[in-house]
């Protein structure tokens, strides 16, 4: 299925780029977070698992087991942002 990801503030700063359209089998956040990790095999990894990241789905904030659906928007950012 193809999710909408977006990316704010410390995240979005270490992984280059604000927002992407990708094409996934995961099925919940949590699989979906794990999966871009094992994608991009970055060292220090911003959704590394152990680090502080919230996630909302269509622009609701939830849990990792959340299932996810074609088309839907994801966001990650850090626990706190400023404006």
């Amino acid at each position: 299925m193809q999710v909408h990801i977006k990316y704010f503030a410390s995240i979005r700063e270490a992984l280059g780029r604000s927002s992407e359209t990708w094409q996934t089998s995961a099925l919940t956040l949590g699989d979906l977070r794990l999966a871009l990790v094992q994608r991009d095999a970055l060292e220090n990894h911003p959704l590394a698992a152990g680090r502080a990241v919230r996630i909302a789905l269509n622009q609701l904030m939830c849990e990792e087991s959340a299932e996810i659906f074609e088309g839907a928007e994801v966001a990650f950012f850090p626990p706190v942002t400023g404006g």
